[in-house]
């Protein structure tokens, strides 16, 4: 079926889909700004992707029944084939990995790791855990709190807008876009907005978006401002998780922890992957703390850990797929994007070389 762009009629009926199928952890965020809408001919499903170096980059897998899947995503690579692009699944998880594993047609390498719990033991796993009660504490201790603010009321707030544009500042890339949207604020609807509080003033707030199909929910953003004290990202997490067990819901993730080896082994990666991955675990920290994230993550003492894939239709994962994938968060900018990134860090470095002399 033809794609579309994100007009009205196709926007809701997506949306319908995703409330009602979305099984992969990122299926919201396909109804994010820059996403195209694919629909099948064949099923109630719909596929989230954008055009880059040639391929259909798609956020995370169809959304469509567990039954579906198969058909849904041959539909869509024959559809893709015919529009002369290759197809990269970025996000998929065990389910689209497990179609295809050990076949000839398509190839996964292994992005990382999410850790994920039962909502319903969240309160015992804080209570057994010194260490966060501790960080919990401290925030409280400086005044902070949390709460869930209505959708409307979080749209129209200049005081996160602002945070926002605090947080963004501190990032070692400009703003990336595709499955981090940073821009969640003017499309909340079904989202949950936490929003923590030091007296009256908001300091930090965290957005989590719905996994319909698992019966769950993702934090998607948690922005801290430069008021915010230590303990309010955890304070936060914590806020948002036990709201989601009074839902009785079943399922809370954390999302991607880039390059964690916690779900797999990454050295079963082409000796090229390999070499690009260690090479941004040691020198990408100027631009992302990938070991801080999954260490932070890692301190919530996590029930599983879940594989989380990239996912080609190709026999052998080739550096234009990895090529595409950059320019699908960079907007078809990846070298600039980097070269931004290293003046900010070139910058952010001789600053702290003043500030130490």
């Amino acid at each position: 079926m033809t794609p579309s762009a994100q007009s009205g009629a196709e926007y809701d009926r997506a949306r319908e889909l995703v409330l009602e199928y979305g099984w992969n952890s990122t299926a919201y965020q396909i109804l994010n700004p820059g996403f195209e809408l694919w629909f099948s001919r064949l099923h109630p499903a719909v596929v989230g992707y954008v055009r880059a170096g040639g391929r259909r980059v798609v956020g995370g897998a169809p959304v469509a029944t567990d039954a579906d899947l198969r058909d849904v995503a041959e539909e869509f690579e024959r559809d893709s084939r015919a529009a002369g692009a290759g197809v990269v699944y970025f996000g998929a998880e065990e389910r689209l990995d497990a179609l295809y594993r050990g076949t000839k047609t398509h190839t996964a390498i292994l992005l990382g790791a999410q850790p994920s719990w039962d909502p319903a033991d969240w309160a015992e796993i804080i209570a057994t855990h010194s260490s966060l009660r501790a960080q919990l504490n401290r925030a409280r201790n400086k005044g902070v709190s949390v709460s869930l603010w209505p959708s409307d009321r979080a749209e129209r707030s200049p005081e996160l807008k602002t945070l926002l544009q605090e947080w963004l500042g501190t990032r070692g890339l400009p703003p990336l876009h595709f499955l981090v949207e940073p821009e969640t604020l003017g499309n909340l609807r079904d989202r949950r907005v936490f929003v923590a509080t030091r007296g009256e003033v908001p300091v930090g707030f965290l957005v989590a978006s719905p996994i319909p199909a698992r019966r769950g929910w993702l934090t998607e953003q948690f922005v801290r401002g430069r008021g915010a004290p230590n303990g309010t990202a955890e304070l936060m997490i914590d806020s948002a998780v036990r709201w989601v067990a009074e839902q009785r819901a079943d399922y809370v993730t954390l999302g991607l922890a880039p390059l964690s080896t916690r779900g797999g082994d990454l050295t079963s990666h082409s000796l090229l992957i390999q070499i690009g991955f260690k090479w941004v675990r040691a020198h990408g920290r100027r631009f992302y703390n990938f070991e801080g994230l999954d260490s932070f993550k890692a301190k919530f003492a996590p029930e599983r850990w879940e594989a989380v894939f990239a996912l080609s239709n190709e026999s052998r994962f080739s550096v234009r797929s990895l090529y595409a994938i950059g320019s699908a968060f960079t907007q078809g900018r990846p070298f600039r994007t980097v070269a931004k990134g290293l003046v900010q860090a070139g910058r952010q470095e001789a600053r702290w070389l003043r500030n130490n002399e």
